[in-house]
């Protein structure tokens, strides 16, 4: 599958963005932390929303001064988790609507238009699902139980809030849920060494998440979920139609498994030991 398309204007007018007066305005949020490789087209993908709303988490790279040149809503935080952040980044929107992305996500001509017919006709539902196409190692990954990935990003802004989850953290809303059909483009992990540099942080966060709703680590855990997820997104998805891609997402997602359950163990073997006594004593 060839790549989407993605307009780029070079100087945005955020008056030119409204639509019509029968049009529900429409926020735009964005997390960021030295995103400056994604924010300029992430952001130029959101050049029709009436009012962007970027949180950014005291970047050391351009990021912020990249971000200001499409609006004017730019605030620098101390990183408190994901979840602190996109509340803070909703109670500065005055949209009807919100639509949240990542920086490493893109808003298609296509979507943009499906959004603005939306929009325009009095929405049935209180929040929509979006197609992400997600691009791994430069390939659309169309398999492996990836596509389509729905994820909830188009909601009222009155009826939303996000959850307290450490990682993956979402939208918690009120009322019906519908689908659009348009895709949301999102440029994943464009080599390998940016995976791993998310790689350590995430299975850390998901396996505290873990432990909070009081999982407790069991050996099958190591030995049986891994092999499941390789199993699951390789043959049974048919992940080997992504070709090399494919096959290394599976690796990974199965080495992502091993590792957070190997973390929540590590965890409860640390709280053993400090409420253990010690020889001193």
């Amino acid at each position: 599958m060839s790549a989407v398309s993605v307009e780029t204007p070079q100087k945005l007018d955020r008056q030119a963005a409204v639509q019509n007066e029968s049009t529900a305005r429409l926020s735009a949020i964005v997390i960021t932390k030295n995103e400056g490789e994604n924010i300029h087209e992430c952001l130029a993908s959101l050049h029709w929303v009436q009012e962007i709303v970027v949180v950014d988490a005291e970047s050391q790279d351009n990021t912020v001064a990249l971000a200001r040149e499409f609006t004017d809503k730019v605030f620098v935080r101390p990183w408190e988790g994901y979840a602190a952040a996109k509340r803070f980044a909703l109670a500065q929107c005055t949209g009807d609507w919100v639509l949240w992305i990542d920086a490493d996500e893109r808003v298609t001509p296509e979507l943009r238009q499906e959004i603005c017919d939306l929009l325009s006709n009095a929405p049935a539902c209180a929040g929509y699902e979006l197609a992400r196409l997600a691009n791994f190692l430069g390939r659309w990954i169309m398999h492996g139980g990836w596509y389509p990935g729905y994820v909830l990003r188009l909601f009222r802004r009155e009826n939303a809030n996000f959850n307290n989850l450490k990682v993956h953290e979402g939208v918690e809303l009120k009322g019906k849920i519908g689908r659009l059909q348009n895709h949301l483009l999102h440029y994943t992990d464009r080599d390998i060494r940016r995976y791993f540099e998310k790689f350590n942080r995430y299975t850390s966060l998901a396996a505290e998440e873990l432990h909070r709703k009081g999982k407790r680590w069991q050996w099958w855990d190591l030995l049986f979920r891994p092999f499941w997820m390789f199993l699951r997104m390789y043959v049974f998805k048919t992940g080997f139609l992504d070709g090399m891609p494919g096959f290394i997402l599976a690796c990974f997602s199965a080495a992502y498994v091993f590792t957070k359950y190997a973390k929540l163990w590590e965890i409860e073997k640390t709280q053993k030991n400090s409420h253990s006594p010690s020889l001193a004593e």
